[in-house]
Formats: C-alpha cells, structure tokens, sequence
C-alpha cells in the first residue's frame, strides 16, 4: 500500500473513533486536502510529509480549521480555514512554547515599526520599503481583504516576521524561526535561522558569530553537532560549538529550552545608551549557565569583565556626552529643519549609536574582535570627533560649544584630542597613565 493510501486510511480510522485535534473535521476532507496539495503543491506536501506532525497525525486542518467568525476564516473544498497560522493556533498543542513567545521580545517586534526605527522607513524610503523590508523582519499588521482568495491582502502577505500582529490579536509567527511545512527543530537549532533578520549594518551577530572561535567551531564541526537529536542538551548530547539557540533558547543541564530569547540576555544594547534589563543579574547567571557547559568559571568571568567594559566605556565616553549634545540642540530647536533625517546630524548621531556602537557592543558580547575595534569603536571614535562634533559646533550655540569645551578639555578620555602630542600619548600609553584612565570601566571579579 503507498504511503499516501495509508495514511489517509489513519485518518479515517481517526476520525471514526477520535479526533487529534480541538477542531473536530470529517477525516474524509483532511485526506482531501493531502490529495489535492500532493499534486498542486508537492513541495509542500513533502516537507509536511517528512514532519513530525506527519508522524503524529498532525493534518493540514489541524493547523489551519478556522472557526466562525474568525476574519480570515474563508470556505474552501468543503471546509473553514484560514491561510495564516498564527501562534494562538499553535498554542493549542504547544502551550508552553506559545506563552513563553507571547512574553518574549521578539513578540512585540511589530511594534517597534511604529517607533523611531521605521520613521525613515516611511518618509524617506516609502511605504514598499517598510513592507518588503522592515516588516520582512518585524512582522506588520496582517491586513484582512474580503476581496481576495484567502482573505488576506497582498499589502501585507506573504509575511512571516517574529512579531507579525495577526487578526486573531496573536503576536508573532512561529514560522519565522520553524520554516513552513517541515517545522523542524533542528532548523532551527542552525545559526541561518536566527541570520535572516540578524545581520546587516545595524545588528550584525551573523558576521559576527562568524569570525568568533563559536562560529569557527560550529562550520567546522557541523556534522557532529547531533543537531537533530530529540534531546540537544549542551554539553550532554553536543560539545563541539554553540549555536544561537545553544546561547539563547535551548537546554543546558540545569535549564529547560526556553522560547523567551531575553531569559539568558542582561544588557539592552539596542539603544543610544546601554541599559541593564531589570533582572540582570539572573539574566547573567542563566547565560553563565550555558558557558558552563565548555568553560571555567575564570574564563567566563574574563569574557563578562571584558564585555561589561566596552558597554561602559561605549557609554560613557561617546554615547551618553553625544545623546547629551544632541538633547540641547533639540529642546532648543537649533536644527535648520523641524523633520527629524532632514539635518545632517540627525544622521550622524543616529549611525553612531545605532549602527557603529551596536556593532561594537555586539562585536564585544559575542566575542567578535574586528567587530568590536574595527567596524565599532574604531567607526564611533572617527564620527564622533570628525563628524558629529563638527556638525554640533556648526550652530555657533553658547550652550553647545561649552558642553563640547569642558568635555574635550576636561574628560580625561578626550584630553587626547585637544590637548597632548603624539609623543606626549605614546609616553602616557607605556608608562600605564592611559590604562589608568580607563580603568574604571572595568568591575573586575
């Protein structure tokens, strides 16, 4: 008997005597809806086919019967359903993984299209830059078409962002990690999966990941990472490397995998200027888990001490006095145009922090050293003195020229700039007089 056959006898026989589902369907129009696809769509098919949902009699209505009143349920070949399986739906087997996304980060990434981050998006790229761009990534607002086949308009699908704002008031797509129709873990266990969104000037940990020792030992070691293993426990079932999920999400022998990718992150390094998360210092300790796994406690310690330092020094030298700059030039409305992006230092502020410092801050937090000096500091230290000090004196502001004199002259960390000779810093550099400067930042264990 082919396979096909067989299985559509399965669930005939389930649905005489038992449903698998909360949504209770004639067995009959689920083998309907595998014949149909297997023929219209066998790409599909077979990535369902080879699922564990295959194997566990998990259906195509399973995932996608819709309800009564649902505002993208639509009748098709004998049945409700909807196109989009959203986390809600998925949340009825998978309850957990369902809760834990809903109170993660990533669920409230849609929202962050309506912040500062997409404002340029929308006036100066355009509306079909923030839809095949930004939301390609961050998920939108899913917009319902009575109009169309499947209710849903081509102005917002296909889109599968991790924090999509679906009509059923769910947040997120669960495919946007686990790829439609395989849903496999082991997919999403591979750093490619997180490198979708996680890449680029602004966020760089994909190239990141890469040039680290942890990448080195993940490509060159792949095929003994166990990566499809039931169980994928640091440390118990692979050794060789981490991988995304290894840091963020998945198991140790301590801590359950958990879908709420901020439970192990202990700094925000996301906006002008770093801030601890409330809870940081559990936050540390579960990633201090993971590392456990491969490395001593000395080492560990090292790495935070190091990292900890490059925030703070990120903070303290560049981007709290630039933030601080870039305050009185608003409040006293100094900029020639009153459109944010309309002024050249509005740009050079905002790659300052929010392309050159993240890379530094990333660079350092995941061990990527050329991230962390050259495509970070070395970016922040040469925009900071040659462009954006420049623009800020450009407005011959009373105010501004004294906050910029007493940093560049007082600050120990700028004196460099103004005031010493190339001689009189290489001394200072081998005698230890500018270690010491910088010493502070470091809270050494």
């Amino acid at each position: 008997m082919k396979k096909i056959n067989l299985l559509l006898f399965i669930f005939i026989l389930i649905g005489m005597f038992g449903t698998f589902s909360a949504k209770n369907y004639d067995a009959k129009v689920a083998g309907k809806c595998m014949t149909c696809h297997k023929e219209k769509s066998p790409g599909i098919y077979k990535q369902w086919q080879k699922s564990k949902h295959a194997e566990h009699n998990v259906t195509c209505l399973t995932c996608h019967a819709a309800e009564s009143g649902d505002k993208d349920a639509f009748e098709h070949e004998g049945a409700l359903i909807a196109t989009l399986v959203t986390p809600k739906d998925c949340g009825a087997c998978h309850t957990r993984e369902a809760d834990e996304v809903n109170n993660s980060y990533h669920a409230t990434a849609g929202h962050i299209l309506q912040s500062q981050d997409a404002y340029l998006a929308y006036v100066g790229g355009g509306t079909p830059a923030v839809v095949a761009g930004c939301e390609s990534c961050h998920g939108g607002v899913m917009l319902i078409d009575e109009k169309s086949p499947n209710k849903l308009s081509s102005l917002s699908w296909p889109n599968s962002g991790i924090g999509r704002i679906n009509p059923d008031g769910s947040l997120g797509s669960c495919t946007a990690c686990h790829t439609r129709h395989a849903f496999s873990k082991a997919q999403a266990r591979k750093p490619e999966a997180c490198s979708k969104c996680h890449l680029g000037p602004d966020h760089p940990q994909k190239e990141i990941y890469e040039e680290s020792k942890h990448g080195n030992a993940y490509y060159t070691h792949l095929d003994e990472m166990n990566i499809k293993s039931d169980s994928w426990v640091v440390g118990v079932d692979y050794y060789e490397a981490p991988t995304c999920a290894t840091c963020h999400m998945s198991a140790t022998s301590k801590q359950k995998l958990t879908h709420d990718v901020g439970n192990r992150i202990s700094w925000t390094l996301r906006p002008p200027v770093s801030k601890y998360k409330d809870n940081h210092e559990q936050k540390r300790k579960n990633m201090k888990d993971v590392c456990a796994a491969c490395h001593t406690e000395r080492f560990m310690d090292g790495h935070f001490v190091q990292f900890d330092a490059l925030v703070n020094l990120y903070n303290e030298k560049f981007a709290k006095p630039a933030t601080a700059i870039m305050k009185i030039i608003n409040d006293k409305k100094l900029v020639h145009n009153k459109a944010n992006f309309a002024n050249d230092i509005d740009w050079i502020y905002w790659e300052l922090w929010h392309h050159e410092g993240r890379r530094a801050r990333h660079g350092a937090a995941m061990m990527g050293p050329d991230y962390t000096w050259w495509h970070g500091i070395y970016d922040v230290i040469h925009s900071f003195y040659f462009k954006f000090i420049p623009a800020a004196k450009e407005f011959n502001d009373k105010d501004v020229n004294t906050a910029i004199d007493k940093l560049l002259k007082n600050d120990p960390m700028h004196q460099w700039f103004l005031t010493k000779s190339t001689a009189e810093l290489k001394e200072s550099i081998k005698n230890g007089e500018m270690a010491k400067i910088y010493s502070k930042l470091f809270d050494q264990k």
